[in-house]
């Protein structure tokens, strides 16, 4: 590894002291990344452990502020462990060469008679009675320009409790539950489409009424009161649409679609490949449904705001709320406080922005703020629907011409200092920022077209996509970003294609990865795994961005002949994520990720009217329950050689895949519009 290969966050930051701390006999560790139930502290706890020679009990990593914690941009994209984590794995192998230097110089050794155990320092099997604490003194110089040499365990236990739970478990852990002297609540309009045309409402102290053009907010000492007061504010505004609503769906033509090479998008035209089959799939407006409202607290004290928030970003929160609301991005201070998991860019970011917005207007006094369910379902980004068109022509039994075509909105809108607009609704109304205008984002894997480039080889093969503009709801980043519907599409047409050409769907996935040894290695275990494919089972396989892991998937389904209903029954997975750091965790990951593909597949879409999003609770926006979740079993493909790989959202794409087929197997019904109700299900059969 040269130091232009190292991870660019190690690179640029000053101080080594930035990542680690030795102090009482603890090392802290910091990272940028932060835990969002994934297991991640844990996982960042063995490496350090590992590259330290010390106990993992002696390894704290907490949670990162912007005041502590190297800036780390956002945890995202299944990049915690693949680059955070490597960053951190090697500021500890550094700190572990200086520490030695040190030790070697106070004993007048050398370094190569020095040996750690457990942070002491050991010659010839005795101890010194020098240690880490001891030599780290007041810190490090950051000096070293060389990469370090890392230590590597020939395993890491499969079985570990996680770091994070203790706190977890014994109440308080949450940004929800944090003490404050205001709890605040804003009042809503209808959509993000709404503007304020009057509000007549008047609060009497200790209530507070904050407005800021349609930013409309109340804060009280007494929850409760404060949620009363909402609803008698509520009452009193009067709301204008900004736009007409309209209905109609999308220009599907591609005219001016930009062509995917090398999974980036080009300029260029995409070039037309002609095609003998074709089929098109669909994916609807997806919420991230996090089962608590995003919430964050606010304190404004002498010119400096401190935010605490479950953002996945909050390296960036000071740049653009401080750009919003004109305070100089050195005098925010945000800390990360747990709140509920999620995958993508829920409503966090603007709680924290709200909160912000309201303890300017109370200073001295911390503001608690959160959103109501009705808020999150209502104004929270949503995934982006998606259109994709697909094309074949087959001869010999193997695929020579391939075409896929993704039509979409926008999938990333994360607020960012350096964006066009301030992506923060809250901005909006205060009349203080506009959303950024969406535009096509040319690096590799971003976007839609994450994934619109096949896993297989083909011999002419064209990919394109198109940005559609003015969504009707907010879209930003959701688990996977395009790789979900994408690989929905590839997995479901590579079936549909060797049904109509009476070929083994497996032997032809087989025949297109070519020397891609890792896939079919991957694609066999979960065969194997699964027992086979009979019955009403269906396959799907993805590698992630088409650079990090690989997960095979394995459905079995059932699809009930008088309601049309499909349950999921049983998941089988296998996945190679490189080097297994954490045994549990990664199962965890993976499991999860099928588990939401699952609901995803079978219940999930965003209805919207005039009125904006229709579904306030979930009743109206039903996820899977506990009792529909599957039997899930994993196979991990470990590889000591290579690097961790990032699996929070491999399968999310090959689950559904395999789902899809799964149906088409049960019931001989190929349904390619999501979600899989009993209602598509009708509309399929009878087309």
């Amino acid at each position: 590894m040269t130091p232009a290969e190292l991870p660019v966050m190690l690179r640029v930051t000053a101080s080594l002291d930035r990542w680690l701390e030795f102090s009482d006999g603890r090392v802290i560790a910091h990272s940028g990344r932060v835990e969002l139930g994934q297991g991640l502290r844990t996982a960042m706890a063995i490496l350090v452990a590992e590259q330290l020679e010390v106990s993992i009990d002696r390894v704290t990593v907490p949670d990162p502020t912007t005041a502590s914690a190297p800036i780390e941009g956002v945890t995202a994209g299944s990049m915690s462990m693949e680059i955070g984590g490597a960053a951190l794995r090697q500021a500890a192998a550094w700190a572990r060469r200086l520490l030695i230097q040190r030790a070697a110089a106070r004993l007048g050794r050398r370094v190569s008679d020095l040996v750690v155990r457990n942070g002491e320092f050991m010659i010839g099997g005795e101890p010194t009675g020098v240690d880490y604490w001891q030599v780290a003194g007041d810190g490090f110089d950051f000096d070293i320009v060389e990469p370090t040499a890392e230590r590597q365990s020939d395993e890491y236990p499969e079985r570990l409790r996680r770091v994070d739970l203790e706190e977890r478990l014994r109440g308080g852990a949450f940004v929800q539950d944090a003490a404050a002297d205001l709890h605040a609540r804003v009042v809503r309009p209808p959509s993000i489409f709404h503007r304020l045309v009057e509000c007549e409402a008047t609060l009497a102290e200790p209530g507070r009424l904050i407005r800021r053009e349609s930013f409309i907010a109340v804060a009280h000492p007494d929850e409760s009161a404060a949620i009363e007061l909402a609803a008698h504010v509520a009452a009193r505004c009067q709301w204008r649409r900004l736009q007409p609503f309209s209905s109609a769906f999308p220009d599907d033509s591609v005219d001016n679609a930009l062509a995917i090479v090398d999974g980036a998008l080009t300029e260029s035209k995409a070039l037309n490949v002609e095609t003998e089959m074709t089929a098109s799939y669909s994916r609807p407006f997806l919420l991230h449904g996090s089962i608590g409202p995003s919430a964050a607290a606010a304190c404004f004290v002498d010119g400096r705001l401190t935010i605490e928030t479950a953002s996945q970003g909050i390296g960036l929160l000071p740049g653009v709320i401080g750009r919003a609301l004109e305070i100089d991005a050195g005098s925010i201070h945000v800390e990360y406080v747990p709140g509920s998991g999620c995958y993508g860019h829920n409503g966090a970011d603007d709680a924290a922005f709200d909160a912000a917005l309201i303890a300017v207007a109370c200073p001295g006094e911390k503001v608690l703020l959160k959103w109501s369910r009705q808020d999150e379902h209502r104004f929270e980004p949503n995934g982006s629907m998606m259109r994709l068109g697909m094309g074949a022509t087959v001869r010999n039994g193997r695929i020579t011409a391939w075409s896929h075509e993704v039509a979409s909105y926008t999938h990333v809108a994360r607020p960012s200092p350096g964006a066009e607009g301030i992506d923060l609704i809250g901005a909006w109304f205060a009349g203080v920022g506009e959303a950024s205008t969406p535009v096509p984002r040319f690096a590799a894997e971003t976007d839609m077209h994450r994934n619109a480039v096949p896993l297989y080889t083909f011999d002419e093969a064209a990919v394109s996509a198109k940005l559609w503009a003015d969504p009707p709801v907010r879209t930003s980043a959701l688990r996977g970003l395009g790789a979900q519907g994408n690989v929905f599409a590839i997995e479901s047409f590579m079936d549909e294609i060797a049904h109509a050409n009476q070929l083994d769907s497996i032997v032809l996935r087989r025949r297109h990865l070519d020397n891609d040894l890792r896939a079919i290695e991957v694609m066999d275990a979960a065969i194997e795994l699964a027992g086979g494919l009979d019955g009403a089972r269906g396959f799907g396989i993805a590698r992630y961005k088409n650079r990090q892991s690989i997960a095979a998937v394995v459905a079995e389904v059932e699809v009930d002949e008088e309601t049309a209903a499909v349950s999921v029954r049983h998941l089988w997975i296998a996945a190679y994520a490189g080097r297994v750091i954490d045994h549990d965790g990664l199962i965890h990951q993976l499991e999860g990720g099928a588990v939401q593909a699952v609901s995803w597949c079978l219940k999930e879409a965003v209805s919207i009217d005039e009125g904006g999003v229709v579904g306030e609770d979930w009743e109206g926006y039903p996820i899977l329950t506990f009792s529909e979740t599957p039997i899930v079993d994993v196979m991990l493909i470990d590889d000591r050689d290579a690097p961790p790989l990032g699996a929070g959202e491999v399968t999310v794409g090959p689950t559904s895949a395999a789902i899809g087929n799964a149906v088409f197997a049960a019931a001989g019904i190929r349904v390619r519009d999501l979600p899989m109700t009993p209602e598509a299900l009708r509309r399929a059969a009878s087309a």
